[in-house]
């Protein structure tokens, strides 16, 4: 079966991974993202069954959106601004929290042209992974320096990266029996 799709083949084929191994083990997802802008959605969403995993996602581009939708605080984006690791944190418990999902992933940072500063500049990305009966205090979060590849670049590298961290963990491999 050929699939039309005028996303990139490699986004395409993370996305139905993402979407093959989260239903086999009945595991619900959802997304928050930002310089993103819905691409890891729309890559979900062209995947045959993704409504059975993905229930809702949030493209929450603006900091009164990360707020207003995802109960990110005004006080951690003040401080920490809008691409830090506790803002990609409170996106993904928010999502989390605000879906109903199993795992949240999010996504924040500055694909460019402008945007960037000497701390932060183009292509650094953050990412954020909560799940639901974790730890708080067991922050799963990178971030990437991507680099000056182009806005479309850094957001196809962020995309793949977050579907990533959507797939379920490897099964431990089971003990071998002695003889």
């Amino acid at each position: 079966m050929t699939m039309h799709t005028i996303l990139p083949a490699e986004l395409i084929e993370a996305a139905r991974q993402v979407v093959e191994q989260n239903l086999a083990i009945g595991r619900r997802i959802s997304v928050a993202e930002s310089c993103t802008g819905g691409l890891v959605a729309a890559a979900i969403t062209e995947i045959p069954g993704s409504s059975e995993v993905l229930g809702c996602a949030f493209v929450t581009y603006s900091n009164e959106a990360k707020h207003d939708l995802l109960r990110v605080s005004p006080d951690v984006l003040d401080t920490f601004g809008a691409v830090s690791i506790a803002v990609a944190w409170s996106m993904a418990q928010g999502a989390l929290d605000r879906s109903g999902a199993d795992v949240a992933v999010a996504i924040t940072g500055i694909a460019g042209p402008e945007g960037g500063s000497d701390k932060k500049p183009v292509g650094t990305v953050v990412f954020a992974r909560a799940e639901k009966g974790a730890d708080p205090a067991n922050i799963v979060a990178d971030r990437k320096q991507y680099g000056d590849i182009g806005r479309g670049g850094v957001r196809l590298q962020a995309a793949l990266c977050a579907l990533e961290l959507l797939l379920p963990p490897a099964p431990a491999p089971e003990a071998a029996e002695a003889p």
